[in-house]
This record gives structure tokens, C-alpha cells and sequence, in this order.
């Protein structure tokens, strides 16, 4: 039954140098796949010495529990302010991967390789194991796990860049690391897959957009290069899925596109700045969405909510329409939508197609910066008094009103209205369709809700045998559709 009760979103140590142009070697030819060879020698003669092992050390402050006492303090001492003297601390040394990119001594790695890191450790050591300089760090964006560093040196041996957009599933691909420390490695696979996103695994990114390589990618090898056969950067080695703890086949690295957009502008700013369009949209586009919505497929973006004063409400774009090209290129999810709108700067112009009520649109966005907290959204689970009136669908699904406590402890903003969800019964359809406690639910097959009573009166006597809800969920920030069986009994 469904119940209404009536009242109730970095590196410990930063170095920053004097920003210099940046002079990268770039080539966006597609790469000859009739090609045919009997050793990947010359290759990996010609692009090894661009990949660089990199030092660093952290300091781990110990705690000595003996040290709590009082009267131990008279033993060992209390500093000007009385807490007990801290110990010295715990010195671990690691390394990892890094890519020099700019014969002037840029250098792209992963920020988890220098990530917290002492600011007088970091080394870097050149393909030949003798020559060292001391790095800096010049920026890093742990959204994207990149870093750039920088050593005083010229006439590097810079590796070419190719143009991660033109990768094809098949593709010969070329891993060069130092994993484990043994040493300067290359392993041989192919691209197995592209565009990777939203992985059910920890990569330490939040915009992802990887490559999935059978190349063997193993500690050491973060940071890296992944490069094609004919010896250019397609990628810089991120992470492996390994239930194991070791390689796998299946190994992901940051597209180098992503990681050239990255690296322009901590070079040009010291610090990476995103556009922002200012909509939330709907997770995935299902078979069910796209016949309720009448869409010829499953591609692109449903738009769940337009943000007030936002560059989305500004250039005319309207819930529920659905986004199908950014700038001329295709938008096949979610998470290339939100990829494609950071890696353009704010201020800029874009054009956006849409389809609306079954006819495409074209519409010109002015993008604005994105805010500080963009996608951080928290709450926790409340427990209001909650009645129980009569209801035909949506069984075992509390609500309660959407008051001003509720509002501060989930944190949802004024504009949104609806009905707070108290409690779903784990073994309910509402929980097999991902309806949590915590969601607000704004609609009910495309009616809006502004009450308990409301989503009471919304569900009663429902035909069909599914419902649709909208639901704005504080813990991501946006709203998404949701369709929840009415005609199936959960066993």
C-alpha cells in the first residue's frame, strides 16, 4: 500500500610553475589498418623513450595510542599548546607511469600516481633508468585522473598524438610502463572496446570515457602509455577490473582527446574548467521509455529537468525533450552528453538537436561555467509518522508531505514539489525499479504531484500494468523516469 502522512559532492601538496606555451606534436590522420609486419621493433624503438618512470614519496602520520595517556606526555614530551609530540611519521616511496608530451618537459600521468605525494619527492626518470630531473606539479583534475608535470629540460623525445575518435574495436595497441619496478615494459593486445562509462568498479574518475585494452596493464603501468601500431598516443593507462589482483585482459585508459583537453588548460590556467548546460537527464533511454516517449530509438538523452536561470532554460530546451547532437556530433547516453558539454570551455557557443514531440529542433546554447558542487547531492533516510490509506498501486511505498525539515535534511532545493518517499518494502516492484527512500516523486504518469495526498489520489485504480513515475533524487542531483509494474506480485 502505498502510505501519506501530512507534515513532517586532491594532492595534499601543490607546486605551481610559470605557465609557457604549449607545443605538442598532433596528428589526426586515421591509422593504416592494411598495414602488415613481421615486428613492432621499430615502433617501439621510435615511442619508448617518451614514456618516463615517475618517483614519489607521502609521509604517513602515525598515531601512538600510549601517547593519549597523560602520563606518558611527561615522558615524551607536549608541544606550546599541550597536545603530546607527534612522531616523525612513516615515509612511503611508490611510482608509476608518466608520458612526456612537449619537448619543453610536459609530462601526463594519472593523478593517483603523484596524488597526495610530498612536493620535494617526485622524479622522473627517463627510458633509460640513469637520467633523473626533479618534477613539478603545474595542475592536476581528479575528476578525470590526470595529472601534468613538468621537468627543466629541452629536446625531449615528446611522443605524437593521434585522435582517440577515429579508435575502431580491433585495433593492433601497444602498453609501455614500469610494472611492478622491473623496469621499462611494452605489452601487445587490442582495443576491445571504446567509450566505457559509469563502470560497476571504482577508477578513481568521474568523467569516464575509456578505452578497454586486453593489453596487459599491471601496477606500475598507471600513467602510461597506450599507443597504436604505428607508435602515436591513443591513451594514457588508468586502471585494470581484476577480481584476482592481477591483469586480467580487460585494462581501461583515459582516451588521449580527453587527456590533450586536459592538459591545454592546466597548462594555459593551472586548473580545469568545464562548461555547464544545466539539465538532468534521465540515466539510460530503455526500450519501455523510448515506446512511452514515441522515440525511434534508444539513443540520445531524455532532458528529466531544466535548472532555473541555467544555459539549457535560456537557449529554449524543455523537459522531456530529448537531446540527439552536441555540436554536431551524435549523443549516444548520458555520459557522453555530460563527457562532450565539460570538455567545452565556458562562455562558448554550442548548437544542440533535439527531438520534441517527435520533431527534431536545432537550438544555440551559450554555455556558463560549471558551479563548484555540480552532481553532489546527499541526504539520509527520515522517519515521519506515516498513515496508511487506501491505495491500488505502488504497494509497500511510504510517503510522507515535502516539508522545510525534510527539505534540510535531504538537502532538496525549493523548486522541487512532490511527495518525499519515506520507506520502499525491499520486495516490492517500487524497489525492483530502483525507487529509494530519499527520492521525491514530482509526477505520476505525466501528472504532477504536489502532495502525500496527491500521489494517494495519482495511484488509485491505476490502468495498465506499469506506472510511470518522476522522481528528483537529492543523492545525484536530478530527476529521472522510472517505470514501476502494477500487475506483478513480487514472490
Amino acid at each position: 500500500m502505498l502510505f501519506a502522512a501530512v507534515g513532517i559532492s586532491c594532492v595534499s601538496s601543490l607546486t605551481l610553475v610559470a605557465r609557457e606555451p604549449l607545443n605538442t606534436t598532433v596528428s589526426d590522420r586515421t591509422v593504416d589498418r592494411t598495414a602488415r609486419g613481421a615486428s613492432y621493433a621499430p615502433v617501439i624503438k621510435r615511442v619508448t623513450p617518451s614514456v618516463v618512470t615517475i618517483y614519489s614519496a607521502r609521509t604517513r602520520q602515525s598515531r601512538n595510542a600510549f601517547m593519549e595517556d597523560p602520563a606518558f606526555r611527561r615522558f615524551f614530551g607536549e608541544d606550546s599548546e599541550g597536545n603530546p609530540h607527534r612522531s616523525r611519521g612513516r615515509r612511503e616511496e611508490s611510482q608509476g607511469s608518466g608520458v612526456i608530451v612537449s619537448e619543453d618537459g610536459y609530462i601526463l600521468t594519472n593523478n593517483h600516481v603523484i596524488e597526495g605525494a610530498d612536493a620535494d619527492s617526485l622524479k622522473i626518470a627517463l627510458a633509460d633508468g640513469k637520467t633523473k630531473y626533479d618534477a613539478k606539479i603545474v595542475g592536476t583534475d581528479p575528476r578525470t585522473d590526470l595529472a601534468v608535470l613538468k621537468i627543466e629540460a629541452k629536446k625531449l623525445p615528446a611522443v605524437t598524438l593521434a585522435d582517440s575518435d577515429k579508435l575502431e574495436v580491433g585495433d593492433v595497441v601497444l602498453a609501455i610502463g614500469n610494472p611492478f619496478g622491473i623496469g621499462q615494459s611494452v605489452s601487445m593486445g587490442i582495443i576491445s572496446a571504446v567509450g566505457r562509462a559509469d563502470l560497476p568498479f571504482g577508477n578513481m574518475a568521474e568523467y569516464e570515457d575509456f578505452i578497454q585494452t586486453d593489453a596487459a596493464i599491471n601496477p606500475g603501468n598507471s600513467g602510461g602509455a597506450l599507443v597504436d601500431a604505428e607508435g602515436r598516443l591513443i591513451g594514457i593507462n588508468q586502471s585494470i577490473a581484476s577480481p584476482s589482483g592481477g591483469n586480467a585482459g580487460v585494462g581501461f585508459a583515459v582516451p588521449v582527446n580527453l587527456a590533450r583537453s586536459v592538459l591545454e588548460r592546466i597548462v594555459a590556467d593551472g586548473k580545469v574548467t568545464r562548461g555547464y548546460l544545466g539539465v538532468a537527464m534521465q540515466p539510460e533511454i530503455t526500450p519501455e521509455i523510448a515506446r512511452e516517449f514515441k522515440l525511434p530509438d534508444t539513443s540520445g538523452v531524455l532532458v528529466t529537468d531544466v535548472l532555473p536561470n541555467s544555459p539549457a532554460e535560456r537557449a529554449g530546451i524543455q523537459r522531456d525533450d530529448v537531446i540527439t547532437e552536441f555540436n554536431g556530433k551524435k549523443v549516444s547516453d548520458r555520459p557522453h552528453l555530460r563527457l562532450m558539454v565539460s570538455q567545452v570551455s565556458p562562455n562558448a557557443k554550442a548548437t544542440v538537436k533535439i527531438l520534441r514531440e517527435g520533431k527534431e529542433q536545432s537550438l544555440n546554447v551559450s554555455l556558463a561555467a560549471q558551479p563548484e558542487n555540480f552532481g553532489r547531492g546527499g541526504g539520509q533516510e527520515a522517519n515521519p509518522d506515516k498513515e496508511t490509506p487506501e491505495a491500488d498501486a505502488l504497494e509497500g511505498v511510504e510517503v510522507a508531505d515535502l516539508d522545510d525539515r525534510a527539505r534540510q535534511q535531504f538537502e532538496i532545493p525549493q523548486r522541487i514539489r512532490g511527495a518525499l518517499v519515506t520507506k520502499v518494502e525491499a520486495d516490492s516492484n517500487a524497489a525492483e525499479a530502483r525507487l529509494r527512500a530519499g527520492d521525491v516523486i514530482v509526477e505520476i504518469n505525466r501528472r504532477p504531484v504536489r502532495s502525500a495526498d496527491d500521489a494517494v489520489e495519482l495511484t488509485r485504480n491505476v490502468k495498465g500494468d506499469r506506472i510511470w513515475l518522476r522522481v528528483y533524487s537529492p543523492a545525484g542531483g536530478g530527476s529521472r523516469y522510472l517505470p514501476v509494474e502494477t500487475n506483478k506480485k513480487k514472490k
